[in-house]
This record gives C-alpha cells, sequence and structure tokens, in this order.
C-alpha cells in the first residue's frame, strides 16, 4: 500500500505535538531566560504541529489555504525556533531578521503559488527562507564542537546541517528529477521521503535542545557553587581550584604565583554599627575597588567572613609587596557610605610568593595567614610579607 502524504502529515502532528506537551509541562523554574526559551521552543514545536495538521486535512480545505496556512505557520515556528536557541545561548536574538525571514518567505511563497505559480520556483523560494533561519542558528551554534562540555552544542549543530542537506537534497530533486511532483501534497518518492525526514527533525531537534538546556544547567549550577553570593567573586573551593591550576601553570614555566592574604580591620565594630546589612554593603564595596586595582589574570576571591585572598600569577615578592599596599592606600582613601554615614576602612594584609621549589598552597597559605596576623599585631592597616621567594 502507497504511503500517503496525509497520513505522514497526521502522525508529524501528532508527534511533535506530544514533544511541544512534555516539553512545556516537564520544565519547571522562575522566569528567567532559560525557561522562556524552553517554553518559546515548546510553543514552536505547537505551531508546527499544526502547520503538519494541515496539510494532513488538504483534502477539507482549499489549495489557498493550505498554501497560505501550512506555510505561515512552518515559517513562524522556524522564526520562534531561532529565537529561543539564540535566547537559551545568551546570543543576541536576532528576532527583526528571523520576522523579515518569516515575512518575506511568505510573500515569495504566495506569490509563486497564486499570483505566478511555479511549484519548483515557490519551493526553492521556501528553501531560502528555510535555510535562512538554519543558518541563524548554525550561526549561534558554532563552535560548539571545539570542547567536551559543549557537546549537546555539537549534536544540535548536526541536527541542524542535515536540515540544511536535507533543504538541498529536496531542490535538486525537484530541479533534476525526470518526472518532479507538481505539488507537496502529490504521492511520489521525493514528497514522502522529505515529508517523514521534516517530521523527524523536530525530534531530533528537540532532543538536542533538551540536551543543550540541562549542559547549561549544569554549567550553571556549577559555576554557583563556586560564587560567593555576596560579593559575586570566587569563593573558598573556586579559589582552591584556581589556586592548584595558577601553581601547575606556574611550575611548568618556571614562574611565580603572588599570594594575599587580607582582612577588614575592627569588622565586628562595623557589624555592631551598622548592623549586618551594613556590613554586606561594606564588603561589596571592598571587592568592587580591589577589582578595580587588579589585573585581568588576578583573582580575587573570599575565603572567610571578612578575609579574601587574591591571587596574582607571574609577580615577584616585591611585585606581591607593591600590589598589597596599592590595595591597602586606596582602601584607606576611599570613604564609603553607609546608610547616609560616612565610614572610612582599613585592610591588614600579608603576602607569600611561590616560585622555585615550593608549590604547595597549604603552605603558602599558612605563611600569608601569619603575615596578616603580625600586620595585626603591629597596629593594622599595613602590609607585612610572609618571607622572600619559597626556595
Amino acid at each position: 500500500m502507497p504511503v500517503q502524504i496525509e497520513t505522514l502529515s497526521l502522525i508529524n502532528a501528532v508527534q511533535v505535538l506530544a514533544l511541544g506537551l512534555m516539553l512545556w509541562a516537564g520544565t519547571h523554574g522562575d522566569n528567567g531566560p532559560t525557561l522562556m526559551a524552553i517554553r518559546l521552543r515548546a510553543l514552536a514545536l505547537g505551531i508546527e504541529a499544526a502547520g503538519y495538521a494541515v496539510l494532513a486535512l488538504q483534502a477539507f480545505i482549499s489549495p489557498a489555504t493550505l498554501l497560505m496556512g501550512g506555510n505561515a505557520l512552518n515559517l513562524l515556528a522556524q522564526a520562534m525556533v531561532v529565537v529561543s536557541i539564540r535566547m537559551l545561548l545568551g546570543k543576541p536574538l536576532r528576532i527583526k531578521a528571523a520576522t523579515a525571514i518569516a515575512v518575506l518567505g511568505w510573500a515569495g511563497v504566495v506569490w509563486l503559488g497564486i499570483v505566478y505559480p511555479d511549484y519548483r520556483l515557490r519551493v526553492l523560494w521556501g528553501s531560502l527562507a528555510i535555510a535562512a533561519n538554519v543558518l541563524l542558528n548554525i550561526e549561534a551554534l558554532q563552535g560548539g564542537c571545539h570542547s567536551s562540555g559543549n557537546r549537546a552544542r555539537c549534536v544540535l549543530l548536526w541536527v541542524y546541517l542535515l536540515a540544511l542537506a536535507l533543504v538541498l537534497w529536496r531542490n535538486g530533486a525537484l530541479w533534476f528529477a525526470a518526472n518532479p511532483p507538481d505539488e507537496i501534497a502529490t504521492p511520489s518518492p521525493v514528497n514522502v521521503f522529505y515529508v517523514l525526514l521534516s517530521g523527524m527533525q523536530p525530534l531530533l531537534a528537540s532532543i538536542g535542545f533538551l540536551l543543550l538546556y540541562n549542559e547549561i544547567l549544569r554549567r550553571e549550577l556549577h559555576d554557583l557553587a563556586r560564587i560567593d553570593p555576596l560579593t559575586g567573586v570566587a569563593n573558598r573551593r573556586a579559589m582552591s581550584e584556581v589556586s592548584e591550576r595558577m601553581l601547575r601553570e606556574a611550575r611548568a614555566w618556571r614562574g611565580s604565583v603572588g599570594v594575599l592574604l587580607m582582612d577588614v580591620d575592627h569588622f565586628k565594630a562595623i557589624n555592631d554599627r551598622f548592623g549586618h546589612d551594613g556590613g554586606d554593603k561594606v564588603l561589596q564595596s571592598l571587592v568592587t575597588g580591589i577589582q578595580g586595582i587588579l589585573r585581568p589574570d588576578d583573582v580575587v576571591g573570599r575565603v572567610g567572613g571578612e578575609e579574601f585572598l587574591v591571587l596574582s600569577p607571574g609577580v615577584d615578592a616585591e611585585g606581591v609587596l607593591l600590589l598589597g599596599e596599592r590595595i591597602r592606600s586606596s582602601v584607606e582613601r576611599e570613604v564609603l557610605q553607609i546608610d547616609g554615614e560616612s565610614l572610612r576602612l582599613t585592610v591588614s594584609i600579608g603576602t607569600a610568593v611561590a616560585g622555585s621549589g615550593e608549590w604547595d598552597m597549604n603552605t603558602l597559605r599558612r605563611r600569608a595567614d601569619a603575615a596578616l596576623y603580625a600586620a595585626k599585631r603591629a597596629g593594622r592597616n599595613r602590609v607585612v610579607a610572609g618571607g622572600e621567594v619559597v626556595a
């Protein structure tokens, strides 16, 4: 029994609609861009299912309605997919470009279907619109195969490359086949194969989309576990990982890493005066000031209540002392406004340097910590070295 286009289209409609409903119902969270991207993708699947339903019901609707309605739904769904993928990846949404492609694609298809009927030119024009949307997706996904952490991105990229190949194959078959079909609804090997594979594309793309969503979510959770929620800088766990990486790289290149451990002077008195909310504002202002002094390769992290660690690769004992002094003097000069009151802040800093011999961060931290307490005992608001370059 020959395969009917209507039957394939109905199967595609049910499959795509089920995918959209599962995608919508299976995701929860706040109203952030990630959830919005998932919901937009689910809506696009619903609209795409409606387009397949129109093709399945062609016996009950006029050819003009089939042409205009089916293509409008298809192109709208594609535009929404473009925006949803870019939203999920945090890329520019390209809403104007996707809208223009949809409008121009639909207008050209209608013109070549009703005003100046030519099926092959109509398919070619519609294929150009499809290809333009696919290329927007590929542009957003490019670079996704360069690291093991982006495998889902790579999968989705290949799905759209295959979609582009399918479009090229269909046009080649229409232009060069001996007996090309004259309508999408005409039973023919070209149409059956195209409708069958185009119906599989939403399934593959949705799987890739969900894998990408899961990959991004895991990466966000990984980052959140390494960020101090109050100040936005690295926490103790992240600083431990960063320090190990820096020491490993410095050892391989016979370099050095400067370590600065700093503590806010008399922070308990600040909390007593302004409350914990005021104390939080002080720490946030302190971090902002420190970040303005550091180089791009330097890293600052919060490793205690009011204790911060700075790692500065490539500096020697003199350089780390100079960096500590720049931080200390900058903090001392800054006048903070906390709840309408002025506050001058000071910090005590201890330093250490990893060099040609000692590459254990725990040892370096102990040296910097001892120097920090020496600074406290000497009257605070000063920088004390924890020894010369470790040998």
